[in-house]
């Protein structure tokens, strides 16, 4: 079971596994020459083992390992919600291995021995996807919490809102007064924390009303 901790300061790590320990050290020492913090293990169920911290993250794996392999482990941490991009490297790659990491949804298959540089440009762009990612998650599950504060009628006035219906539409469809209907939008407007009805209709989106 994959547990998850939340450090203080949310500093982006990167996650190493690889049972060559020669390789450890030198990945280690790679990512700390350029100020990168790393937590390296030499198998699989180590990874799993130790809790993953709640921050920008990548995962760096080796294909082939004792017991399970990268490969394995990789469609073991999406089953279990970890959504952070994950480099191969490998010293026995082929094309179609390649071809399955990518459609897993690797952003990159390293075949050993790799420049240090392709290996650095892959890790700070996969921190820089996954940032993205956590702060559009971010975003939409704060709009999320906006919408559950709404009352049932607010949410059924706001979805014909967004839907460009005037006040009398509204309150024709839903058998109120334009006044009721004004005093809802209004609430909505302020839960929703929008000033303009644009903004209403891109919240709307992102929430996929």
């Amino acid at each position: 079971m994959i547990h998850q901790q939340t450090p203080p300061d949310r500093e982006p790590i990167v996650y190493l596994v690889d049972d060559d320990p020669s390789v450890r050290a030198a990945v280690e020492d790679l990512f700390a020459s350029v100020g990168l913090r790393v937590l390296s293990f030499a198998s699989a169920q180590q990874f799993l083992n130790h809790p993953v911290e709640d921050a920008p993250a990548c995962l760096v794996l080796d294909v082939r390992m004792p017991g399970q392999s990268g490969m394995d482990l990789h469609r073991h941490a999406l089953a279990e919600g970890i959504t952070c991009p994950v480099i191969f490297i490998t010293g026995h790659g082929d094309i179609p291995m390649a071809i399955e990491a990518m459609k897993n949804g690797a952003i990159e298959f390293l075949t050993k021995p790799f420049r240090d540089q392709d290996l650095l440009d892959a890790i700070f762009q996969g921190l820089e996807r996954d940032r993205t990612r956590r702060e559009a998650e971010a975003v939409t599950a704060d709009l999320r919490a906006r919408w559950e504060s709404l009352t049932p009628g607010e949410q059924e006035v706001m979805k014909l809102v967004v839907q460009g219906q005037m006040n009398k539409q509204i309150a024709t469809q839903l058998y109120l007064s334009e006044i009721t209907v004004k005093v809802r939008r209004g609430h909505v407007m302020r839960k929703m924390e929008v000033s303009s009805l644009a903004e209403l209709v891109r919240s709307a989106e992102r929430l996929g009303l």
